[in-house]
């Protein structure tokens, strides 16, 4: 049952050595998801499962200790999900970009309170099957946490990798609202179309939220939201 998530923005540029320069920006990022963590260790779960947007290719699962890199942006930068896990001998596949932050996150955090596995899923993942993966989650223990990696759009400002879309403004809102809310509801119908378009690659991993959620009556808290760089990021924390 799920007992706790927390959301938080996936962008690289949450580690410092890859924002380089600009990595004061995001200090209230960082700060924030600090925060949401220490509610997910405060609820003591027996397992903690970490799901980030993906590439086909990069989707899980991932075991405890998985290796990631920021190399490819530049910084010399390893980073492992979770504690060091147990050597199977078997070639694991490297972290997507997304659960690489997460295990960056839960390093700064020093997470120590349960066994961590993390899952990719691909942004045209349907929403029944986001729902789906969520509620199987939600069954892995009795006390299980979430921490559920994404960004919003990617379209607010003319210089955002989107470039401006007037509807994004409206999407960000609502998401914020939802996931400061703990709305499972309006998790489950956000617009799949309209999130593509948009490039909010938060979309899946949100719904694969609302699975997991769907009848545990926690409670949300919105603990950042902003537009940096012209992409929304959103930490919210629920118990």
């Amino acid at each position: 049952m799920l007992v706790a998530a927390a959301v938080c923005p996936s962008p690289p540029l949450l580690v410092p050595e890859v924002a380089a320069g600009a990595a004061p920006e995001l200090d209230a990022a960082r700060a924030a998801c600090s925060d949401a963590i220490g509610v997910l260790a405060a609820a003591r779960p027996d397992r903690l499962v970490v799901i980030g947007p993906a590439e086909q290719s990069g989707r899980g699962p991932h075991p405890q200790g998985a290796r990631g890199s920021f190399r490819g942006f530049g910084v010399d930068v390893d980073v492992r999900l979770g504690p060091a896990g147990a050597e199977t001998g078997a070639v694991q596949r490297e972290l997507p970009p997304s659960l690489a932050v997460a295990g960056w996150l839960l390093a700064r955090t020093q997470w120590s309170t349960a066994p961590v596995e993390g899952l990719g899923v691909g942004e045209p993942l349907e929403a029944e099957r986001c729902l789906q993966v969520g509620e199987e989650i939600g069954a892995l223990a009795d006390r299980v946490a979430l921490l559920v990696m994404g960004d919003a759009s990617a379209c607010r400002t003319l210089k955002a990798p989107g470039y401006l879309d007037e509807r994004a403004a409206g999407f960000d809102a609502e998401v914020g609202r939802a996931l400061g809310g703990a709305d499972v509801a309006a998790l489950k119908a956000l617009d799949t179309g309209l999130a593509y378009e948009l490039k909010a690659a938060g979309r899946a991993p949100w719904q694969v939220l609302a699975g997991a959620a769907d009848g545990a009556a926690l409670s949300g808290e919105l603990l950042y939201e902003d537009a940096p760089y012209g992409v929304g990021y959103v930490v919210a924390a629920w118990s």
